[in-house]
């Protein structure tokens, strides 16, 4: 699952750089370790099959269901067996041999007395019959948001969708659509039978059956039928007035599910799905293990929810071509398209095992744009994550991966799941080396396919494939909480030819966060060329020591931006300068930030100006652009303004955003023209925020019309809104 928040790195702010973070202000925010332990739930069956039928009177909002379940006993003398559900009204029970079956329904679950005593690992079936009217679970009660339509849901028609069944079955939805056993352990195959008007079409989970239509009555049945065991939270059932636009990679059907009205614009969100399934089969080492690839889109959330086979996604991945600069649906369609290994092939046993879900979700985003846009788009990429995670870190909490004290499974799905799982992974694949990596995950996905797992099984299969015991890795990086905090310096003695290098951890320690052990890589470049060298942090203070000929240019730590790290290295002016113009991305990115300390200098700020024009990397120019905002000059308006002109979107709306900042009405001008005639959303949003930082009063009846326009995730509105919000706050 893909939360709005996981989409932070498409955000103009996302980049914001975190390197000088100090650990002096780190806390506990929120009481994580107050928080009960959970654990796997006990059962005494292994539930096998689900066979569930529905049908709908959208009118008065009711569906009728019933659900032929088939368990094996876990224990002798099995006698009842407890279901999950909420909602639901059970109306009777029947057996195989359509026998009354005794049950009662408490709060949350059914329990069923069966015929007689069943022996391990006897097998038993029998049918719940049930119906839901006008469904409204309370989402809080599960840790969701209060707008989360958990459950199955009746949609209806606005101007942006039509009217729409759906359900959402994360992460303990199912129970309000069906009695199971919903505990992501327990995997079963199912069929799923959906009668719907017969202008409608019926998505669910695996192949379709096939389609039986009642003229008469004016419905059509829909039967898919999922051969391969899945969870629960992954069972969808979607249904509505789709155009379905097929796709395929060789023999695998690919399909779109979308509004009429949005069909000409699809395929600009969805086009590259083939190729990215294509490229997952190569990089996991496993081939697309379903027989079909849906995505559905359906109103109310804003990223997406994997689904065995069938991802629904919110509709406002559909956009216009003016919004692909900034809004590309590419990091979402292959997170979610990731899940069909990561989640639904391998599942996690527990909902502490998040990470093995998202964080592998999360870092197949990362592969992805560094396979499709290049190494420098990677970087930037995997840097968001970083600073994602950092931002949780200093604000909210510090907490294991893997952490088993949650009020909620949806407390798992944080920052620390997404994002820093998916960057310790990256780091997982530098020390183990490229090739024993892919080996161990691609003998993961074969050895537990179709399976429950958890960190252990993903460990001992790393011992096994590659012969490298990472125990100390996931200690540390896993099971432990934070990341390191260094101080780093160097000396040059001249006269003995000798670079030392100081090393401080500065973590807190107190609460569980480890002195690290880590390969670092220290590059040193001088005039007669660079040299590298990988040395092991093992201690809170090391010192390394280096042979070097001349006066060095430039010293690298962490060369390859391989660790999850905060950091300060006070470097001198003539380095800073040196490295903003040869170092890659992140160290020219890093530079620029630096550079904004020596504001008074005339070499720093021409240095900062020239690489906003010159440096061929939009987010390096943007990191110039934002170190030289943080001086407030007024001689860098006229610079400013230029690069609010840049050929990058995102470095215009950083310069719109630092033209706004100097509050100067006589701006006003220029940014209504950048409004007016620039081609990208997020840099018009800031043109309006500028306006309302400037107070312009007489802006006012611009900022209502532009309030009035549609625009991706309404980000005009918003910003038109805040905009006039600011003006009237002026006025008073």
């Amino acid at each position: 699952m893909r939360k709005p928040e996981a989409a932070l790195a498409a955000s103009v702010g996302a980049l914001i750089l975190l390197f000088t973070f100090s650990a002096a202000g780190y806390g506990q925010k929120v009481a994580v370790y107050s928080w009960p332990k959970q654990g796997e739930r006990q059962r005494n069956y292994d539930a096998l099959h689900y066979r569930i039928k529905l049908r709908f009177d959208e009118a008065s909002k009711t569906f009728w269901g019933e659900n032929t379940i088939t368990v094996a006993a876990l224990e002798n003398h099995f006698t009842t067996c407890v279901l999950d559900a909420e909602i639901l009204k059970v109306t009777s029970v029947v057996s195989d041999r359509m026998q009354p079956l005794r049950f009662e329904q408490q709060d949350g679950s059914v329990t069923v007395h069966l015929k007689r005593p069943y022996r391990r690992q006897e097998k038993v079936s029998f049918t719940v019959n049930y119906y839901s009217k006008d469904p409204r679970p309370d989402p809080q009660k599960y840790g969701m948001s209060p707008d989360y339509r958990l459950g199955l849901d009746f949609k209806q028609a606005t101007k942006d969708n039509p009217q729409l069944i759906s359900t959402l079955s994360f992460p303990e939805g199912a129970r309000h659509w069906f009695p199971c056993n919903d505990q992501p352990a327990d995997k079963v195959t199912s069929d799923i039978f959906i009668s719907v008007r017969s202008d409608y079409n019926a998505l669910s989970n695996g192949k379709l059956i096939g389609v039986e239509e009642d003229r008469q009555k004016g419905i059509k049945t829909f039967h898919w039928s999922q051969a391969q065991p899945h969870s629960t939270y992954l069972f969808v059932v979607v249904a509505g007035p789709y155009v379905v636009i097929k796709d395929r990679l060789g023999a695998l059907p690919i399909n779109y599910w979308v509004y009429k009205k949005d069909e000409a614009q699809a395929m600009r969100s969805f086009h590259k799905t083939p190729a990215i399934i294509a490229f997952f089969n190569r990089e996991f080492g496993f081939e697309y293990p379903w027989t079909k690839y849906d995505q559905a889109t359906i109103p109310g959330i804003g990223g997406g929810a994997e689904s065995t086979t069938a991802t629904v996604v919110g509709q406002s991945i559909i956009h216009d071509a003016q919004a692909e600069q900034d809004f590309s649906s590419e990091g979402l369609v292959a997170h979610e398209a990731a899940h069909q290994w990561w989640g639904d092939l391998i599942t996690l046993r527990t909902w502490s095992e998040t990470w093995l879900n998202e964080s592998f979700a999360t870092y197949g985003e990362y592969l992805y744009s560094r396979h499709a846009l290049g190494a420098d788009e990677g970087a930037i990429n995997l840097l968001a994550k970083q600073n994602a995670y950092l931002q949780e870190a200093r604000t909210r909490y510090q907490r294991p991966i893997v952490f088993d004290r949650y009020r909620f499974p949806n407390d798992n799905f944080d920052r620390h799941t997404y994002q820093k799982g998916a960057v310790v992974l990256q780091m997982l694949r530098y020390v183990m080396g490229d090739q024993a990596f892919l080996r161990s995950i691609s003998r993961f996905l074969h050895q537990h396919a179709f399976q429950a797992v958890d960190t252990g099984d993903l460990m001992k299969t790393i011992k096994e494939t590659s012969g490298q015991n990472l125990d100390w890795f996931f200690d540390q990086w896993v099971f432990k909480p934070g990341h390191p905090v260094f101080d780093i310096s160097y000396a040059w003695d001249e006269r003995a030819g000798k670079l030392r290098l100081r090393v401080i951890q500065k973590q807190d320690t107190s609460q569980g966060t480890p002195i690290f052990k880590m390969p670092v890589v220290i590059a040193i470049t001088g005039s007669e060329g660079k040299q590298s060298q990988t040395v092991w942090l093992r201690d809170k203070e090391q010192e390394f020591e280096f042979n070097v000929t001349g006066q060095p240019l430039l010293v690298k730590f962490d060369e390859g931006n391989h660790l999850l790290k905060e950091w300060t290295f006070n470097k001198s002016l003539d380095e800073l300068l040196y490295q903003l113009k040869n170092d890659e991305v992140i160290g020219k990115m890093w530079a620029a930030a630096e550079l904004s300390r020596f504001k008074d200098d005339p070499r720093a700020i021409a240095a900062l100006v020239e690489c906003t024009r010159r440096d061929r990397f939009w987010a390096v120019r943007r990191s110039a652009v934002e170190s030289l905002a943080s001086l407030q000059k007024p001689e860098q308006i006229e610079l400013l303004k230029e690069k609010a002109k840049d050929s990058n979107s995102k470095v215009r709306a950083a310069a719109l955003i630092a033209l706004g900042n100097y509050k100067r009405e006589q701006l006003v001008g220029f940014f209504e023209e950048r409004f007016e005639k620039d081609d990208s959303y997020i840099a018009r949003a800031e043109a309006l925020r500028a306006i309302g930082k400037a107070g312009a009063k007489s802006s006012t009846p611009m900022l209502e019309k532009a309030a009035g326009l549609n625009s991706p995730r309404e980000i005009i509105k918003t910003a038109a809104e805040w905009a006039l919000q600011q003006i009237l706050s002026d006025k008073k």
